[in-house]
């Protein structure tokens, strides 16, 4: 009695074993298929600005010191000046400290 019940035993865990492979392999393949329609659907390679090889213009934050792409970066014109920032928080922070020398003249 006791090989067939580890004979049974041993087919049960194959299965779910088994199940359990093609579970993830599942999850994994909707993943994929999900990030790749995504990539397929956002707007920069809908219209054609993601090309390969193509070179884009870094700006620097003057704020933090990050290098961000022109085309994602939040600009602010002040004095005649194109400041680039890498966040809203940059943006604000520069401005908060622009207000601060004003007032301290």
């Amino acid at each position: 009695m006791t090989f067939i019940a580890r004979i049974i035993r041993f087919l049960f865990w194959v299965l779910v074993v088994s199940w359990g492979v093609r579970l993830l392999r599942w999850i994994v393949g909707r993943l994929l298929r999900n990030s790749a329609a995504a990539a397929e659907q956002s707007p920069d390679a809908a219209a054609g600005l993601e090309t390969p090889g193509a070179s884009r213009r870094l700006v620097r934050d003057p704020v933090c010191g990050m290098h961000v792409d022109e085309t994602l970066s939040i600009p602010l014109r002040e004095d005649g000046e194109l400041l680039h920032f890498c966040s809203l928080a940059c943006r604000e922070a520069h401005l908060g400290n622009v207000k601060k020398f004003a007032a301290n003249g």
